[in-house]
């Protein structure tokens, strides 16, 4: 007797496969893409955040600090960029946590005028942000182009609408224009390095912390604020609080591992930019006559003349590309912060014509460019402790953050880097009334 076999079964229809597609979570339908594809598409949010942490703030604050004390405070950034990757890490991980941005949280968390008063001093940092992103953009337009001041200011402005507008065609798009940005300062920067000779044994000395006189302190607390942004401190938990949904704690701890992996490379290559910006500052100018350059267009000048139009030309490509990029994260930031602390939205339109009309008349009334960028930065940086410490006092608890709470060393740690901040900033006080 024949024993009669049963077929295999049929392959899965196309209409079959993708439901079942459909009822894979989103971090699992991601994974599926495949082993590379499926981790790129987890990497992204700290690279939009990295934007902010070379903006033309970090032009003026690292190309003046090279100039004038040559590879003094390579300590000061190096120092800056490791703070910010523990900083941007626990904005994220909170984003992850409770699928809440972190204003929001203060809102619910926090009494009532703590969290109105932390909102006020965070629109006095949108503005001192988009001060430097739009003079710095401005000065690039004027360097490239010729554009006056105010008309390179607005031109800023629709461009970096432009490029906000490519969130409504998803957020993979957004992030790919940031990154791409972000590639143009790293190769802007990477040429300008490869035409000059850099002393070793100078910058090694420069990785021992030390001051020269109040200005390098001034100069120093520039380059903190113009590295870890508060801005972007409460924007990151925004970039990761509804990016990629997870279903559960397991998938919460698989994409804190991602999210861990996006910050160290990301808050990296930021810092190198950082460095490759004041390494040839200090190659070019400190030992040449010209350690008195402390302007963007004087610095410009100084590539031209020293190494060429090739070297001018990438640099003035970078600082144009930082800009653009740069306010464009800004106006995103500006939204988060006012819609979370007290749950408003305006027109993006009258939001950023509100923070960006300092900076225009800042470029109206021809005031000079580098100081004010400066300025903008110091300001950034005594505005790190309000949004750093909400973010210690939420991360450790449990009831906010679940199995993702901070382990007690991560809280001592993030202690520790705000007490620097804080005491970095008394001390610039002490220094400049008292000293």
């Amino acid at each position: 007797m024949l024993t009669t076999m049963n077929p295999p079964p049929a392959p899965a229809s196309t209409a079959e496969a993708a439901a079942l597609d459909v009822q894979l979570s989103p971090l699992r339908a991601a994974r599926a893409r495949g082993r590379l594809r499926g981790r790129l598409a987890l990497l992204g949010p700290a690279f939009v955040a990295a934007v902010a942490y070379i903006d033309p703030g970090n032009f003026a604050t690292n190309i003046a600090g090279g100039a004038k004390y040559g590879f003094l405070l390579v300590w000061v950034i190096v120092a800056a960029n490791l703070m910010a990757m523990l900083v941007q890490y626990l904005s994220a991980k909170i984003g992850i946590a409770t699928g809440k941005t972190l204003p929001e949280l203060c809102r619910e968390h926090f009494p009532r005028p703590v969290s109105w008063g932390l909102w006020g001093q965070a629109e006095i940092v949108a503005i001192a942000t988009d001060l430097a992103e739009f003079v710095g953009a401005a000065i690039a337009l004027n360097l490239l182009f010729g554009v006056p001041p105010f008309a390179a200011g607005l031109i800023t402005a629709v461009v970096a609408f432009a490029i906000l507008a490519l969130q409504e065609r998803g957020y993979r798009k957004f992030e790919l224009a940031i990154i791409g940005f972000l590639a143009i300062v790293f190769l802007g920067f990477l040429y300008d390095l490869t035409q000059v000779d850099v002393d070793r044994a100078a910058f090694a000395q420069g990785l021992i912390p030390s001051f020269d006189g109040t200005d390098s302190v001034l100069l120093a607390v520039g380059i903190l604020g113009a590295t870890v942004m508060p801005h972007v401190v409460y924007l990151h938990s925004a970039l990761t609080n509804d990016r990629i949904r997870p279903q559960d704690d397991g998938e919460r701890r698989e994409l804190l591992r991602f999210q861990r992996v996006d910050v160290i490379i990301a808050m990296a290559l930021a810092g190198c930019i950082n460095l490759t910006m004041l390494v040839v500052a200090a190659s070019l100018f400190h030992n040449s006559g010209n350690a008195d350059i402390d302007s963007i267009e004087g610095a410009h000048a100084g590539f031209e003349q020293l190494i060429g139009g090739g070297a001018a030309l990438a640099f003035a490509v970078a600082l144009l590309a930082s800009g653009l990029s740069s306010s464009s994260v800004g106006t995103f930031a500006g939204q988060v912060v006012m819609q979370g602390f007290i749950n408003r939205a305006i027109p993006l339109f009258l939001r950023r014509a509100i923070t960006m009309a300092p900076a225009l008349v800042v470029l109206a009334l021809g005031l000079d460019a580098t100081d004010t960028l400066v300025a903008s930065q110091v300001i950034l940086s005594f505005g790190i402790p309000f949004a750093l410490v909400p973010v210690i006092l939420l991360t450790r608890r449990q009831d906010v953050m679940g199995k993702l709470v901070n382990r007690r060393l991560t809280t001592v740690a993030a202690s520790v880097v705000a007490a620097l901040i804080i005491g970095l900033n008394m001390f610039l006080l002490q220094q400049t009334f008292f000293g």
